[in-house]
């Protein structure tokens, strides 16, 4: 957090501020000056579809007496079995204070105290966008939509499968600013292997602060680094307006089963102090870190969110926070994560009718595949995976377009196959229209029996907006498609992302402010030598 020092405000890790960091602060807390509004007027209008609201029912799997087992075994975990914080005395603390019974490092939470602390988590909350116009509301029956986070490895088509570039990672940032369904820029869409571990997070969020004005998540691989993610975010938002307001969703995964190491814990409290959000995840394999049985998977996942939910809310009542749920089976011949498995699904609906019981946001789902390639078998587990998360009552949505190899890979192809699929799920969430129009009445009089409804008057007003048409499928005649050179869905993809990323334009930003970034980044890497283990 700043502290004041002489002339200068100091920054955790960091030293002072140069002048330039410190005016622009100063003119982004009083509205962003004339540069950043001549830059706005001149700006390119990028069209970003606003977030999801359902007009359809969420799939319930679950009875309530099968809900109500689940819970009383999940509070039959906490009191019972407990679970381990590792190296963290401060929550052994916290957790003492609060009525939990401490055996080392194992924390054992009397039934009922869980859920007490939980509540006082919001049901929904705002993210913040630099540009209002793409906040998101994450919570109720919206569904924001956010790309693939994690991987090590890109593929293309040129130049097939490598590790990850921070070039590859701008690209991906301005893909995901130039993608019309996907409402938010995300984190760590790739994993940019050329520069140093410990400074490559102030890169990754200048990008998003710089290619994007969409929302953006923040580093949680070291606390300190959750804490630059908070020095940042002051410098584009204004310090102020992150003390008020929630501009980062986070992801904090629980390494299961029943473990909460320091490094997430500690990323947790930086943010849960900043009053920015964090999503409490456990990463379950079924059969490896979960039991093969999906109510015995519901019943560890809601066990394990709800210690770390009670833990935000330990360290400050009121944070706000998402119900996580990440879920895959194994192949008990190879070893292999599976993905689009209808034991998968189970567990996620149930998993977001548990959410809702508890009144909270919920995360779940993604373009999940465990192919090499954005192949058919890509296909099938994704569109099984983003429709099952549609129904699951999933509000936010993390690698929801670009995922590959299990999450090993962020392929560029499937970035914006998967992004234009987004489109479908825009718009089978409207439902059904029933409205005058929807009915279509004047158009059935119109045409009577044996017409057709191409000329009428209700087909030409309508025409335009009645149906999702994809951006990169192809549907032409055969002849057509044969003379363009006969290309697969990859090679439209491909050729997809060359044109998006030759349109790019980047949005408008105070010159200022980027300087202000800039000289935090170089102050916090000249502050430690480069580290790559």
């Amino acid at each position: 957090m700043p502290a004041l020092r002489g002339n200068h405000i100091w920054l955790w890790g960091a030293g002072p501020m140069t002048e330039a960091a410190e005016q622009a602060a100063g003119r982004r807390g009083r509205g962003g000056g004339g540069a950043a509004r001549r830059a706005a007027r001149s700006a390119v209008s990028v069209e970003t579809a606003r977030y999801i609201s359902r007009n359809i029912p969420n799939l319930d799997v679950l009875n309530e007496e099968a809900l109500s087992i689940i819970e009383t075994n999940a509070e039959t975990v906490l009191a019972e079995i407990g679970v381990n914080f590792v190296d963290n005395p401060e929550a052994l603390d916290r957790w003492r204070a609060a009525g939990a019974e401490i055996t080392g490092e194992r924390v054992r939470i009397p039934r009922g105290l869980a859920r007490q602390l939980c509540a006082t988590a919001p049901s929904g909350f705002t993210q913040h966008a630099r540009n209002p116009e793409r906040n998101v509301e994450i919570g109720g029956r919206n569904l924001v939509l956010a790309p693939v986070y994690g991987p090590p490895f890109v593929r293309d088509a040129q130049s097939g499968r490598r590790y990850a570039t921070m070039e590859d990672f701008r690209n991906f940032v301005k893909l995901g600013y130039m993608s019309k369904w996907l409402h938010h820029s995300g984190g760590t869409v790739c994993e940019p292997t050329d520069i140093a571990v410990n400074k490559r997070h102030l890169d990754m969020l200048q990008a998003h602060m710089l290619y994007s004005d969409k929302p953006f998540m923040g580093s949680v691989t070291e606390p300190v680094r959750a804490a630059d993610s908070v020095e940042m975010a002051k410098l584009l938002f204004g310090s102020d307006f992150v003390d008020q307001n929630t501009v980062m969703t986070s992801l904090i995964n629980i390494n299961s089963p029943l473990t909460f190491d320091s490094v997430m814990m500690g990323a947790l409290e930086i943010y849960a102090r900043a009053n920015q959000a964090c999503i409490i995840s456990p990463f379950i394999v079924g059969g490896a870190m979960a039991p093969t049985t999906v109510a015995g998977t519901l019943t560890q996942v809601l066990a394990e969110v709800m210690a770390g939910v009670a833990y935000s809310q330990l360290v400050r009542p009121g944070a706000p926070v998402i119900f996580g749920a990440f879920v895959t089976s194994i192949d008990m011949n190879s070893g292999a994560p599976t993905f689009g498995t209808p034991e998968a699904a189970l567990i996620t609906y149930g998993a977001g009718q548990l959410a809702r019981r508890m009144g909270l946001p919920y995360r779940s789902g993604g373009s999940f595949c465990g192919s090499k390639l954005p192949d058919a078998q890509a296909a099938y587990e994704t569109a099984n995976s983003l429709n099952m998360a549609l129904l699951a009552g999933v509000n936010f949505m993390l690698h929801s377009c670009g995922w590959l190899e299990g999450g090993l890979v962020a392929s560029y192809e499937k970035f914006v196959m998967d992004a234009d699929q987004l489109g479908a799920l825009h718009h089978l969430a409207r439902g059904i229209d029933m409205s005058e129009n929807g009915q279509a009445m004047n158009a059935l009089r119109e045409v009577g029996p044996g017409g057709h409804f191409l000329g009428c008057s209700h087909t030409q007003d309508n025409f335009k907006s009645a149906f999702w048409r994809s951006d990169l499928l192809d549907y032409k005649p055969f002849e057509t498609w044969d003379e363009e050179g006969a290309r697969d869905t990859q090679a439209l993809a491909s050729a997809r992302v060359a044109k998006m990323l030759g349109d790019y334009q980047q949005p408008a930003l105070d010159p200022a402010i980027a300087e202000a970034i800039q000289a935090f980044i170089d102050q916090r890497k000249a502050s430690e030598p480069d580290a790559f283990g």
